[in-house]
């Protein structure tokens, strides 16, 4: 009757034996946890303090929207730098072609229009054209064709067999490297925005409202700014630029090894006589009022001379 309460006292004897060992594994436990905490908590205090640095000179009342955005940051970038990006072994190529060519036709007016039909069939465009005359004998045209990647080869073919080729020159430029970092850029700068967003959505006093403006302005205008490359850069690889200079051939010099004939010494004779002609023709003219005015003078000294003769000749008249 007395081995019962022994067996119940030991059984209570295990039980709080092992109660203590779980309560000491768990108070363990929690240390552990509480110690990586603060040693996570440690290491993203850099990145922490700098994110809060506008805040502080603003007067510190936006703190935690800055924190809780240099959170994000870090864990970003720790997952960035964790984590190896895998190359992708597919990648486009990007290329730059540029082209420039000298060539001499018969018309250049019909040349360009030809040019730019070319252009155009190729799913293309002209993006600049100008002509001029040139010593007023012969014309000259300037076109710059804008031709699809793909059938940039074809139109120059076409286009070198317009006429005489004078000069051709060609070069292509491989912008893939740029094309994937300006992507990559635009990517993580949206990323960026969308946070500030987010934080000013959550900011409730107004001095964390205007710092966050203020951030969002300066990420939105670097954002426009790779969108712009990439725009830019995307245009430059898909439409190929050709430089397109048609010019006339000098006019010819008129042949002078024939002999005269009968029919040239002829034309020339008569070319003469009429030149004789029409100087000798001017030369009366040019005259006409001397000899008119001399004339007059003429006749009047011939007047007064005989009525001079005769006012002589008369005997004088007897008182």
């Amino acid at each position: 009757m007395q081995a019962a309460p022994i067996t119940r006292t030991g059984r209570r004897a295990g039980g709080r034996t092992r109660t203590a060992l779980a309560a000491g594994l768990l108070t363990a436990v929690l240390a552990l946890s509480g110690c990586g905490a603060g040693d996570n908590s440690d290491s993203g205090a850099a990145s922490d303090e700098r994110a809060l640095s506008a805040g502080e000179r603003n007067g510190g009342q936006n703190k935690a929207a800055a924190a809780g955005e240099a959170a994000a940051d870090a864990k970003e970038g720790a997952a960035k730098s964790g984590t190896p990006s895998k190359p992708n072994p597919v990648t486009a190529t990007h290329v730059i072609r540029t082209a420039s060519l000298s060539v001499e036709v018969k018309s250049a007016s019909k040349a360009a229009a030809a040019a730019r039909t070319v252009a155009q069939n190729a799913g293309g465009l002209v993006a600049n054209e100008s002509t001029e005359q040139v010593d007023d004998t012969h014309d000259s045209s300037h076109l710059v064709l804008r031709v699809p990647q793909g059938e940039y080869d074809s139109v120059l073919r076409e286009l070198s067999g317009a006429g005489k080729l004078l000069s051709r020159t060609s070069s292509a430029k491989d912008v893939t490297d740029q094309v994937v970092d300006v992507e990559s850029r635009i990517a993580t700068q949206r990323a960026s925005v969308t946070r500030v967003r987010k934080l000013m959505d959550q900011a409730e006093r107004l001095a964390d409202v205007v710092t966050l403006e203020g951030e969002l302005s300066s990420r939105q205008a670097s954002l426009e700014s790779l969108l712009a490359q990439q725009a830019s850069l995307k245009d430059r690889t898909t439409l190929a630029t050709i430089t397109l200079d048609l010019t006339e051939p000098e006019s010819a010099p008129e042949d002078d090894n024939d002999d005269p004939g009968f029919v040239d010494a002829l034309s020339g004779g008569w070319h003469a006589f009429l030149t004789m002609l029409r100087w000798l023709a001017m030369a009366v003219g040019a005259t006409a009022p001397f000899l008119a005015a001399a004339a007059v003078l003429l006749v009047l000294w011939r007047l007064l001379r005989r009525r001079g003769g005769k006012g002589a000749g008369q005997p004088p008249a007897a008182e």
